[in-house]
């Protein structure tokens, strides 16, 4: 991933040089961790360029505000807005976009209703996460020695800047240990989720993935996946999952916007199944990413065209 410093972020309403795109060192979110953002991708399809599930994901960027009581000074529609003219302005074809709400200047302190919520937009070319071969061959991964967060600490369905500091943790402890990535569990310590990934396991041809009460982010391409399956007539069951069901799945996967849907071939350097990509993952797969080209019918709406 590499930043073009010639490009534009839009700032509070008003579009910037990426270079002017700064805060002051006393900005409330340094300190604190206080800001909320998304992730989301432009494709490149047949039709033109068009942005995944735009609404859906900048709903779940003002619920996350709403939660950690930030109010926003914009619409949703100004950001929808701002998402597609930042693309068209930055002349991207494809591209991941990254809306941030934040607490700015103003004063220090735990209490932040002094501090002004700032919002920018930024894009940028983004490829394959984990790398081109993992959506083919998969990648190796481990169950953290970090756990995900417990309940009523601090909320999982927000997409909060300090929330990922335990992501941090463990996708730190994954790549010092030579895995790709690592898998959390939650404060019970059924399965929860991975660094910036949700989890899916196939067995006996029935797709299982861990709750919302599992202290796991709401993924919108989680969503993405278990609408596809059903589709596909696969029964799909959000529910507690035991660790132990790793090593003994047919198939595993993780989603999410920078993942997409990507296979785990090995967790604990045990094979999942027969150590490399399930075919109920390749099908789930092929139908997702033929929706994004535009190969496949987007029956639900999915492709916002900038």
């Amino acid at each position: 991933m590499a930043f073009d410093e010639k490009a534009k972020v839009w700032k509070n309403g008003s579009f910037i040089d990426w270079k002017d795109a700064t805060i002051h060192l006393a900005s409330h979110v340094i300190h604190y961790g206080s800001s909320v953002f998304e992730g989301i991708r432009c494709y490149k399809t047949k039709k033109g360029s068009a942005i995944f599930r735009l609404r859906e994901h900048n709903r779940r960027f003002f619920l996350s505000a709403k939660i950690y009581r930030m109010p926003m000074p914009y619409t949703q529609d100004a950001i929808d807005v701002a998402c597609r003219e930042i693309i068209r302005l930055n002349g991207l074809e494809e591209a991941y976009i990254r809306p941030i709400a934040y607490r700015g200047y103003a004063a220090l302190g735990i209490d932040p209703s002094r501090c002004p919520v700032d919002v920018a937009v930024l894009s940028w070319k983004w490829g394959t996460y984990l790398g081109e071969k993992a959506l083919k061959e998969g990648v190796d991964v481990k169950v953290s020695s970090w756990n995900r967060l417990a309940p009523n600490t601090m909320p999982a369905l927000a997409k909060s800047g300090a929330n990922y500091m335990n992501s941090q943790l463990i996708k730190l402890d994954a790549l010092s240990d030579g895995y790709s990535e690592g898998i959390a569990l939650n404060e019970g310590g059924t399965l929860s989720e991975g660094s910036a990934e949700n989890l899916f396991l196939i067995a006996n041809g029935k797709l299982l993935t861990p709750g919302l009460a599992d202290s796991i982010l709401p993924g919108i391409t989680r969503d993405s996946v278990i609408r596809i399956a059903r589709d596909m007539g696969i029964e799909v069951s959000e529910q507690p999952i035991p660790r132990e069901m790793l090593y003994t799945a047919d198939e595993v996967f993780f989603s999410g916007t920078a993942v997409e849907i990507t296979p785990i071939r090995s967790v604990d350097k045990i094979p999942v199944g027969s150590g490399s990509r399930g075919p109920i993952t390749e099908a789930i797969q092929e139908r997702f990413f033929g929706i994004l080209s535009g190969k496949a019918k987007d029956k639900w709406g999915w492709l916002d065209f900038v």
